[in-house]
């Protein structure tokens, strides 16, 4: 193999991504983006593929259109590529529907399987939800998902409420998003005594696939046989039905896949390297989609309201123009920040004009993370139900929710992708975003997609999983840094810790860091060294309060920050001695212009 050409078909921009063999080892090669063909007057995604590997075209002189527009494969050492594929988001994703018997228990398994997927969940069902059946009928009716997975019960246990929840479907004869010209899939993960009345009710009238149970006994979660479920589904029925998507079809070497599930494989790639936990995110223009790997679980959350560009008056609505504002070490009134959300909004391809509008959406981008990272957690949760658990099912009683176990002390890895993080003016910009947002504690390596390919290389990992984690290595991920952050609470100018540093050239530097400072230490990109960090009374590095810890740190573009702000983050109610912390944040690590304040001042 000497080309891999791959594909992102988002839903305003396509993207091609061509990888080839430079000295001896696959490397990322050129790039061609263009706007996406998937509305009128085009209705066809591939003229938008066509135009992005036309720009790629003309970067390399390499052809890989043949005269028909079809992509040229295989590679015949003067023409085209040896291996093509592609990622989509376009017309909205899979949107999908889930129903369960207990909230907290089948219901959830079903929302992480279709999350994992590489869906949006427009709603989760449950027997009880307290919703009355009439207004389960209307939500059915009103959404039209691309598809609706099904579970309940575990093998041998609950029935009734399974059969009462497909009769609901039924008698909501849902219409399928994109038009009523086909049956709507649907996929069965409930319990296996069940499904010949599943089929008896709705294989007449939709396209039923039943799989083995999400739930077989509920101390066990086994979503994969719906998670593949739903991709097969969703490449036969709603990919094939999109605008151009046949002919697109046509050209791939593997199966379309939709551009979240490339994300997370890029995440797990990431985990699988390293050995350690991690939070991804992708912070797109209408979703904020949330990745974890913990001890080798992977978990994917989707916030489908918000968002950077379409939706992103909803994270204004959700997070409070307050949140927002309290990032900004400036006068603001409301008025300015409303008007600046709501004109990108309905100009969402627009890009901020002024450093004042730049620091207003980093402001937005903070909360939308913090938020997609609260929505994550309550799906990154353990197991319910293990303990009186067929009780439970016959009762449909419901149960204390269980705190997550994402704690940011415990992950070693924040990784981020999307445009804003991507095309950031300085690095350090998407850095202090995501920490902010995450609040990192302990020892924490910022990673960032360079070019926003992690989704082109999720899918090419499906075939090549060496070439993609050589280009993933080399080309793609940014080592931004690390943080060394301790949790606790003070006030004043306390000591929070001393940070002993065997820097590169050999000599041992000796930090001292206050209460609510920042340093930054330069260290350069795959740099690695020891570090000594002896945390003050009432902090915790990680080996407990007070108590030293030795290991090693990760350097990066940005390089090493030791953060003294202590965990929780919390910025004074004060708001002149608000703007002036915030003011020395951002001078001490360099992350806007030395002139910035009298541009935002303006």
């Amino acid at each position: 193999m000497q080309y891999i050409l791959a594909t992102d078909v988002g839903s305003t921009t396509t993207k091609a991504r061509l990888f080839g063999i430079k000295n001896g080892e696959w490397r990322y090669i050129e790039s061609g983006e263009t706007p996406t063909t998937v509305e009128a007057p085009f209705e066809d995604v591939t003229r938008g593929v066509m135009n992005a590997v036309r720009e790629i075209e003309d970067l390399t002189g390499l052809q890989i259109l043949s005269e028909d527009d079809g992509i040229i494969v295989p590679y015949d050492g003067k023409t085209g590529v040896d291996l093509y594929c592609t990622t989509s988001s376009a017309g909205g994703g899979l949107q999908m529907m889930v129903t369960g018997v207990v909230k907290n228990m089948t219901a959830a398994s079903a929302n992480r399987a279709a999350l994992g997927a590489g869906a949006i969940v427009m709603d989760v069902l449950a027997s009880n939800d307290r919703r009355a059946a009439y207004r389960k009928i209307q939500r059915i009716r009103s959404l039209r998902p691309d598809m609706i997975l099904m579970a309940g019960g575990t093998d041998g246990g609950a029935i009734t409420h399974v059969v009462e929840m497909t009769e609901l479907i039924k008698t909501a004869e849902p219409k399928a998003r994109l038009g009523a010209s086909y049956e709507l899939p649907i996929v069965y993960a409930g319990n296996k005594d069940v499904r010949h009345h599943v089929e008896e009710l709705l294989g007449s009238t939709c396209a039923l696939n039943c799989v083995d149970n999400i739930r077989p006994i509920l101390e066990v979660e086994n979503v994969e046989p719906a998670r593949r479920a739903v991709h097969e589904l969703f490449m036969e029925h709603v990919m094939s039905h999109a605008p151009g998507y046949l002919r697109l079809m046509t050209w791939t070497d593997v199966d379309i896949m939709p551009t979240p599930a490339g994300e997370g494989i890029a995440m797990q790639l990431i985990a699988n390297s390293y050995k350690k936990n991690i939070v991804g995110v992708g912070l797109g223009g209408a979703t904020t989609n949330v990745y974890s790997v913990f001890d080798e679980r992977f978990v994917r959350s989707v916030s489908a309201n918000l968002g950077m560009s379409y939706s992103i008056c909803n994270v204004m609505k959700e997070s409070g123009l307050d949140k927002i504002i309290r990032w900004m070490p400036f006068e603001i009134g409301y008025d300015e920040v409303r008007n600046t959300l709501r004109n990108k909004m309905i100009r969402p391809t627009t890009i901020p004009q002024t450093l004042r509008e730049l620091i207003i959406e980093h402001s937005v981008a903070r909360e939308a993370l913090r938020l997609g990272l609260e929505h994550h957690r309550t799906i990154a949760t353990s197991l319910r139900g293990a303990r009186g658990a067929s009780a439970m099912e016959r009762g449909i009683t419901t149960q204390m929710i269980e705190w997550s176990y994402i704690q940011m002390k415990d992950i070693d890895i924040i990784a981020g992708t999307g445009g804003l993080l991507s095309h950031a003016p300085n690095r350090v910009q998407s850095l202090l975003i995501m920490n902010d947002a995450f609040q990192s504690e302990g020892i924490t390596l910022f990673l960032q997609d360079s070019v926003f390919m992690m989704p082109h290389l999720g899918v090419v990992s499906t075939v090549h999983q060496d070439a993609a984690w050589n280009i993933f290595d080399k080309d793609c991920l940014v080592r931004l840094g690390s943080v060394i952050a301790p949790s606790g609470l003070a006030s004043g100018n306390v000591e929070v810790m001393d940070v002993e540093l065997e820097m590169p050239n050999g000599e041992t530097r000796n930090e001292s860091i206050k209460w609510g400072q920042l340093k930054l230490i330069p260290l350069p990109e795959r740099e690695i060294i020891n570090v000594t960090i002896k945390p003050a009374r009432g902090f915790d590095i990680g080996a407990g309060e007070r108590k030293e810890l030795k290991a090693q740190v990760e350097g990066g573009v940005v390089g090493l920050i030791l953060d003294g702000r202590g965990r929780p983050l919390r910025l004074p109610t004060n708001n002149a001695e608000r703007k002036g912390l915030v003011l020395d944040w951002w001078q001490s690590l360099g992350v806007y212009q030395e002139n910035f304040m009298e541009l935002v001042e303006q």
